[in-house]
This record gives structure tokens, C-alpha cells and sequence, in this order.
């Protein structure tokens, strides 16, 4: 179902020779893509512009870093993805689990985006490798286990390398 995001993600990772963490930043300035931080309302993540061939993504600048990150690259999924659906992409509360409603277009567009900024931030090879080098230990300390390591290392939050370690089934829930 969201192949096609992880296949685009990785595919981009490898032609653009990124590394974890990966330069959300630079790989939207590599595109042309601005970048504009403002303090937007607590509930709103981001949003794409696209007017007149110039791409603007705007990002709530009273986000954690983390979150920020991860807002850069589900917008950048949308880039990447449907910029010949629409010229706006406004995203409320980016969250991996949605409701019943998913199946309609919008709500895969944004399904589709959080599959290409998960694959895009944190690569499934890469966890493959680091996890067979440092297994993880218990989640009674997150910030301080292996896990909590791994999330600083890919600049990610511990809630989403594990929800997207539980996605890859390589952690139980």
C-alpha cells in the first residue's frame, strides 16, 4: 500500500548519498524548497506551498526539534509524492495512526507521507544494522537505553523510532 513512499524514500536517500541523520534541510534546499519556521497554532505541524514553480514549507517553530525534522520530511513526501494533486499540503498533528476515514485520498496522501519521512529519517537497513549491532535492551529507561540512543543518533523521538521499530516488527508493542 505505501510501497511506493518507502521505494521513493530510499531511492532518494541513495541518489542523493544521505546519511543518518539525514539533512532535512539540505535535501529541501537541494530541491529548491524553502524553509520558513513560524509560530503556527500548537495542533498545525507544517504545510507545502507550491506557487508558481517555488516550493515553501512552513514549520511550527514552537515544535521540538525532532518534530520539526519529521514535519520537513512528511512535507517533503508530499513533494515528492502528490505535487500534481495540489499546490497546498496542510497538516494537522502528524500522527502515524489514524482513523477509519484512511482510506480516503486525502487521508492516504497523508499516510503515504509519514511512510516516506519514517523511511526517509530513520531507513529500515539502517535499524537492521544498528539493531544487529546493539540489540535493544529493556524500555524501562528509554532516554538512557540502547533505544534512547538510537532516536538521538537519527534525531528522532524515542515515540517514533518505536513506533516505526514496532511498524518494521523488529519490537513488540
Amino acid at each position: 500500500m505505501t510501497s511506493k513512499a518507502k521505494k521513493l524514500a530510499q531511492s532518494i536517500i541513495e541518489s542523493y548519498k544521505l546519511a543518518v541523520p539525514v539533512d532535512v534541510n539540505s535535501l529541501a534546499e537541494q530541491e529548491g524548497i524553502l524553509i520558513r519556521e513560524e509560530a503556527l497554532e500548537d495542533n498545525v505541524s507544517g504545510m507545502l506551498v507550491i506557487k508558481d514553480k517555488q516550493s515553501v514549507i512552513v514549520v511550527n517553530a514552537n515544535h521540538h526539534q525532532n518534530r520539526r525534522r519529521f514535519t520537513i520530511a512528511h512535507e517533503l513526501g508530499h513533494y515528492f509524492l502528490h505535487r500534481s494533486l495540489s499546490n497546498v499540503f496542510f497538516d494537522e498533528s502528524l500522527l502515524f495512526f489514524r482513523d477509519e476515514k484512511s482510506a480516503q485520498g486525502t487521508k492516504f496522501q497523508e499516510i503515504e507521507a509519514n511512510t516516506f519521512a519514517a523511511e526517509l529519517l530513520m531507513p529500515e537497513q539502517v535499524l537492521w544494522e544498528r539493531l544487529s549491532e546493539k540489540p535493544l535492551d529493556a524500555l524501562d529507561d528509554v532516554e538512557s537505553s540502547a533505544l534512547g540512543e538510537l532516536a538521538a543518533e537519527l534525531q528522532v523521538s524515542c515515540q517514533a523510532l518505536t513506533i516505526r521499530l514496532t511498524r518494521l516488527g523488529l519490537i513488540t508493542g
